[in-house]
């Protein structure tokens, strides 16, 4: 039998999700999603994730608001599609 000393229980406090980045800027730009997603988010109102990590639920006009400057390096950075064949 294996003795262990010393052991702690931590006690017990609220955890709460953070569902932020922190200061807030990722509520001031509009986010890179999957488009399907986001039109599925508008019927459900199931939340998406950008591709900054950003989870919401999409209800503002995007256009009002810049571009996150997270998810235009990740998609700027991404494969280019293949041109459409006619």
């Amino acid at each position: 039998m294996v003795s262990v000393s010393g052991t702690k229980i931590l006690p017990e406090s609220d955890v709460t999700p953070r569902l932020s980045h922190g200061d807030g800027d990722h509520e001031r730009f509009s986010h890179f999603a999957d488009k399907n997603k986001i039109t599925e988010s508008y019927v459900t109102g199931a939340p998406v994730r950008a591709l900054c990590g950003k989870v919401w639920v999409p209800s503002r006009d995007p256009k009002k608001y810049p571009v996150c400057p997270e998810c235009k390096e990740i998609y700027d950075g991404l494969p280019k599609g293949e041109p459409s064949g006619e």
